[in-house]
Order: structure tokens, then sequence, then C-alpha cells
């Protein structure tokens, strides 16, 4: 609990650069883990570039983005209560999830060596199944991820 404190006395002080801190460690952390348990690679085989690329994704895009965009959506619907809450999870889920992904995941390509057209050819496959964003931070955004861990009944609308 004394960690948990310190966090959110850090997150009090300094909320931008908790945010990022926190997004990059967290993207980073899913990428160690996904490498290791999903993808079973050892540490011998683990792509430590990927990890740091995961980690600066989550510090110089991730967290700014969406840390600024908790900031409006906050100014713009002000309140704690269920009914803004669900205002705030229905514009930030149809607005919002469907900008920032048709960012994120051309970023993550073009950083994997995608090109434009490789690139718009994976966003279109995406966009093809409505239900997808619902099911897209199940995705393997990073090449060479194994689709085996995803359900099959998601891996086959996207094909």
């Amino acid at each position: 609990m004394a960690l948990w404190r310190a966090y959110q006395r850090a997150l009090a002080a300094h909320p931008w650069k908790v945010q990022v801190l926190t997004a990059g460690s967290l993207m980073g952390l899913g990428d160690i883990i996904s490498q290791q348990l999903v993808e079973r690679r050892g540490l011998q085989e683990h792509q430590r570039g990927r990890t740091l690329t995961m980690v600066s994704l989550g510090c110089g895009f991730v967290g700014p983005v969406v840390g600024g965009w908790y900031k409006v959506l906050d100014r713009f619907i002000p309140g704690t209560t269920k009914v803004d809450a669900l205002k705030k999870m229905l514009l930030d889920q149809g607005g919002f999830a469907p900008c920032f992904l048709g960012c994120f995941l051309p970023l993550v390509g073009a950083l994997n060596g995608l090109s434009a057209q490789d690139n718009w050819a994976k966003l279109q496959r995406v966009g093809r199944c409505p239900m997808c964003c619902c099911y897209l931070e199940l995705l393997p955004v990073l090449e060479g991820t194994s689709a085996l861990s995803l359900p099959h009944s998601i891996v086959s609308t996207l094909q």
C-alpha cells in the first residue's frame, strides 16, 4: 500500500510526467510478458529493441495523447456520476478510440518497417469488422507476433 500511496502522491504532484512514464512502463512490461509468456522466446531470444520501441511508443505517443484526451474529456463532460462516466465512455470508445487506433497502428507498422501500402492494407482488413474495435487490444500489433493466442472468431474475421 505504501508504494501505491507514493504513486498517487507523485501523480497528484506531476500528473503529466507520471502518466507518460506509466504508459511507457506498462507498454514495455506488456511486451516483455508477450515475448516471454505468449511467444515463449526465452531470455536469450528476447527482442530488446522491440521492448524499447514499445516503451518509446508509450512515453512518446500513447501517454501524451491519451493523457491529453482524458483532460479534454474531463473538461467536456465534468462530473463523476454514473451517467457522466457512461457519457465519457461512449465518447471515448465511439469517437476517440477509432481515431487513436487509426494513428497508432500505422505508427507501429512504420516502426516495424511496413510500407505505406502494407500499412493501409492492414488497416483495411481490421476496418472490415466493426466488432474488431472491441477486440483491438487483443490484436498482435507487432510483426512476428503469433495470432494463435487470439480467439478463433476474431482471427477469422480479420482474414
